[in-house]
C-alpha cells in the first residue's frame, strides 16, 4: 500500500434538511462513493481521498492524502500542521456538495405548487444536486444506459482501477481517480472494456473520449457550463418551459457525442454542466409522469422526442428553474433501494461496498446475448401510439 497521511475530522455545519449524504450520494447521481464498514462514505476526488459522515447538525470530514502529494515531513505534528496548509478540501467539498442554496426554500416553493411533491418530500429531505465534473458525468452516464444503480457503479469502478489513478487505500479498499479522456482513448480500450462486460457501451465510451481528446477543442466541454450562480433560493423569474438558450445549446453539443441521448444529455447537464432546468427521462420518470401527472395516456414503456420534450416541459413550467432539482427528490423517492422509507422503517437500506466492488474486475458471469437482448442507443425514437399522444397539447416557444 502506498503511503499516506489522513487529517483529523473536521465539521461543516450542515443539517439533515440541507443535505442527506446517505440518500444524495446512492440516488443515481454519483457512481463512486462508497459506504465503509464504518459507516462512512469515502470517495477519490481530485488526489484524494475524502471520507464523510454526517449527525443531525454537521457534516464531518476528513482527507487522507498520498504522501508524495503533500510532501510532508515525518513527524506527526509537522505533518498535521502541513495538511491544515495546504489542505483545500472544504472549499472542495463546499462547491461538489452544492451547499449555497437553501434546500429548505427549493422545497416549500415546490410544495407549494405540487401537491405530489407535497406528499412525498418530508420523507426525502436532503436531496441536493452535486457539482460533479463534466467529463466524469458524461462517461458515468454513457454506462447508465439501460442499466441500475449497482451496475453502474460497478463499471465506474472497473473504468477507475483499470484506467485511473490510484491515490491509496483505506483499510484494505482501494480508491482510484476517475480516469482522463487520454486514458480511455487508447486502441485496445473498447475490446477490454467489452471483456469486462460494458457491451455495447464499451464503443460508445472509447469513441466519445477519442471525440473529446482529438477533435474537440481544449475546453470544450467545460465551455458548456452553466455561468449563472445558483440563487439561494428558488429563482423567480420566469424561464421558458423549454428552458434558457445556454441549456438547449449545451444539451444540443452533447448530442453529437458517441452513446448520447436526450436523457444521458439532461443528465450531464444538470449533475456535470449546472443546468438545474434539465430533467432527464427515462421509463422511471415516465412511470412517474403517467402515475402522478396525469401523463397516463401514454400506455407504453418507451418514449418519443415529442412525448420526452412534452414530460420535461411540464415539470419545467411546474416546478420552475430548478425543476431537475425537484425531479431528483421525486427519482430518488421511487427508487426500491429507499422503500423502507415509505414503509416508516427506520432502518435504511445501504449499498455495501461488497455490494458495488464484488465483482468489479470479474467478467460478468450474467452477460447478455447481444444478439438476443441489444438494446437501442437511447436517441433512437421508439414508436408510441399517435392516437394516444396526440392528447397531449403541443407546445410552441419562441427561442
Amino acid at each position: 500500500m502506498a503511503n499516506k497521511c489522513t487529517s483529523k475530522w473536521r465539521k461543516l455545519p450542515v443539517i439533515l434538511t440541507e443535505l442527506c449524504i446517505d440518500t444524495t450520494l446512492r440516488c443515481g447521481q454519483s457512481f463512486r462513493w462508497k459506504k465503509l464498514p464504518n459507516n462512512t462514505w469515502s470517495c477519490a476526488l481530485h488526489g484524494r481521498i475524502i471520507s464523510l459522515k454526517q449527525d443531525s447538525d454537521y457534516l464531518y470530514y476528513t482527507t487522507t492524502w498520498p504522501t508524495a502529494s503533500m510532501d510532508l515531513s515525518s513527524t506527526t505534528s509537522s505533518t498535521e500542521e502541513s495538511i491544515d496548509e495546504n489542505d483545500d478540501t472544504e472549499a472542495l467539498l463546499l462547491n461538489y456538495l452544492n451547499l449555497k442554496p437553501s434546500l429548505q426554500a427549493y422545497y416549500e416553493h415546490w410544495s407549494s405548487v405540487d401537491p405530489n411533491f407535497k406528499k412525498r418530500a418530508p420523507t426525502f429531505t436532503g436531496v441536493r444536486i452535486l457539482k460533479q465534473d463534466a467529463w466524469e458525468a458524461l462517461i458515468g452516464f454513457i454506462c447508465s444506459s439501460n442499466n441500475n444503480i449497482i451496475r453502474i457503479s460497478q463499471m465506474v469502478g472497473n473504468l477507475c482501477i483499470h484506467y485511473g489513478q490510484l491515490i491509496g487505500h483505506i483499510g484494505d479498499q482501494a480508491f482510484y481517480d476517475f480516469p482522463s479522456p487520454k486514458a480511455l482513448s487508447g486502441t485496445s480500450v473498447e475490446s477490454h472494456l467489452r471483456v469486462l462486460g460494458f457491451g455495447y457501451r464499451a464503443g460508445y465510451i472509447s469513441k466519445t473520449a477519442k471525440i473529446i481528446l482529438e477533435i474537440k477543442p481544449e475546453g470544450w466541454l467545460e465551455s458548456l457550463h452553466n455561468q449563472e450562480p445558483y440563487g439561494i433560493s428558488p429563482s423567480q423569474s420566469q424561464i421558458q418551459a423549454c428552458g434558457r438558450e445556454g441549456y438547449r445549446e449545451a444539451h444540443n453539443q452533447l448530442l453529437q457525442l458517441q452513446g448520447v441521448g436526450p436523457k444521458v444529455a439532461d443528465c450531464v447537464c444538470l449533475m456535470g454542466l449546472g443546468w438545474c432546468e434539465a430533467v432527464p427521462i427515462d421509463t422511471h420518470v415516465l412511470k412517474i409522469a403517467q402515475r402522478d401527472y396525469n401523463f397516463d395516456n401514454i400506455k407504453y414503456k418507451t418514449l418519443t422526442k415529442f412525448t420526452y420534450n412534452a414530460i420535461g416541459d411540464h415539470f419545467r413550467k411546474l416546478w420552475g428553474r430548478e425543476a431537475g432539482w425537484a425531479h431528483s427528490v421525486l427519482f430518488a423517492a421511487d427508487l426500491r433501494v429507499f422503500s423502507k422509507r415509505l414503509s416508516n422503517s427506520k432502518d435504511f437500506l445501504t449499498l455495501s461496498v461488497n455490494e458495488v466492488s464484488e465483482k468489479i474486475v470479474e467478467k460478468r458471469d450474467f452477460e447478455m446475448d447481444e444478439s438476443r437482448s441489444k438494446v437501442q442507443d437511447d436517441k433512437a425514437s421508439v414508436q408510441v401510439e399517435s392516437s394516444k399522444v396526440q392528447k397531449i397539447k403541443r407546445r410552441k416557444f419562441v427561442s
